[in-house]
């Protein structure tokens, strides 16, 4: 295997000098310690599933640079990799795994590693060749987390349309037959996933979902804590993603109340972003391909944020945006009764 650890830039070795490769488990991380009052701290754990880090790497739109970053990220200290089928760079990605595993002395089962089906594979036939090519591309035995992408299934010509309990029934059988340790699904509404939990004796484990300070979904995430359900944020720093047209809301990163709390605790504005997420017991997966980025978001793990400051980023929440919402191009309607599910934008008190 191509050695990478040689190419990564001398600054960012510099930077992170102090880590030890291989031996931070994340979920030994003083996560989301919040002073909440004189003499007392608050621990945000995750929401309900065991095992799942908190701070993940995620990899959509990783292209160029792609095993080098999730290399370095295993290095840096990370242990949980968000992928998916339809990110094609699942074997960029394992190549990565491998080079990480192989710098840090660590195994497979020190990893959380997730991906995702993808619609043109909703047909019950074709779900398990499609989560065989996933462990295939990415070089393991196993998933922690296998998704169900979108509840949306495309057919032999190119139409779209709502489907997924057929699916999920046959996703079902992967955790018993240990192709995966777990199921879950990402972007479903409050109807599909009371259709979905009315209609199978496998309740997802986690949903993964757009969530950052733009689009709070505060009680969509106290439905899942009280169906224990886990969720994960996925675009925790809102519009950045490239794939993503410029929206309505001042760029998150550039923020002020963002960025005055992070002059405030020693923080940068991404630190204080992805900690705002932890904090509320989510799970987030930042993607970036700069190595000192991914660096610094790292250790937002260590940027400690009081009361005060959740408060004034939950009021960002009032000007909520969803970014990612392809209902139009796929001619479905989706995200129905959630925050922001028509573009419309509108503030909510």
């Amino acid at each position: 295997m191509k050695t990478i650890f040689m190419l990564l830039p001398l600054a960012v070795l510099s930077a992170s000098q102090n880590v030890e490769y291989g031996q931070i488990p994340l979920e030994e991380q003083p996560i989301g310690e919040i002073p909440l009052q004189p003499g007392s701290v608050l621990t945000t754990e995750p929401l309900t599933i065991d095992g799942i880090p908190l701070l993940g790497f995620g990899t959509w739109n990783l292209k160029t640079n792609c095993s080098e970053a999730v290399s370095w990220a295993i290095q840096t200290g990370y242990r949980h990799i968000d992928c998916a089928a339809a990110y094609g760079n699942e074997y960029d990605v394992g190549r990565g795994i491998a080079d990480g595993l192989l710098k840090t002395g660590l195994t497979r089962e020190d990893l959380w590693i997730t991906s995702k089906l993808w619609n043109d594979h909703h047909d019950p036939n074709k779900v398990e060749s499609a989560i065989d090519d996933s462990l295939e591309k990415l070089g393991v035995g196993y998933l922690d987390l296998y998704h169900m992408h979108w509840p949306v299934r495309t057919g032999s010509l190119g139409r779209n349309y709502i489907d997924y309990r057929d699916t999920w029934n046959a996703m079902g059988a992967f955790v018993e037959n240990g192709k995966t340790r777990h199921i879950g699904v990402s972007n479903f509404s409050p109807h599909q996933m009371e259709n979905l939990l009315n209609h199978t004796s496998h309740t997802p484990s986690v949903h993964q979902m757009e969530l950052h300070p733009y689009l709070q979904q505060n009680d969509w995430i106290k439905w899942h804590e009280k169906h224990g359900i886990h969720v994960t944020a996925y675009s925790p720093f809102a519009g950045t993603n490239p794939t993503y047209q410029p929206g309505d809301p001042e760029h998150l990163l550039k923020n002020d109340v963002i960025t005055k709390i992070a002059d405030k605790r020693g923080c940068t504005a991404a630190q204080v972003a992805l900690q705002w997420g932890m904090a509320r017991g989510t799970s987030v997966i930042p993607k970036t391909s700069h190595l000192e980025r991914a660096t610094e978001n790292f250790h937002s793990l260590e940027c400690v944020l009081k009361k005060k400051d959740l408060e004034k980023i939950d009021e960002l929440g009032k000007a909520h945006h969803r970014f990612n919402n392809p209902s139009k191009s796929w001619g479905l309607g989706l995200y129905e009764g959630l925050e922001d599910s028509k573009g419309e934008h509108k503030e909510h008190s």
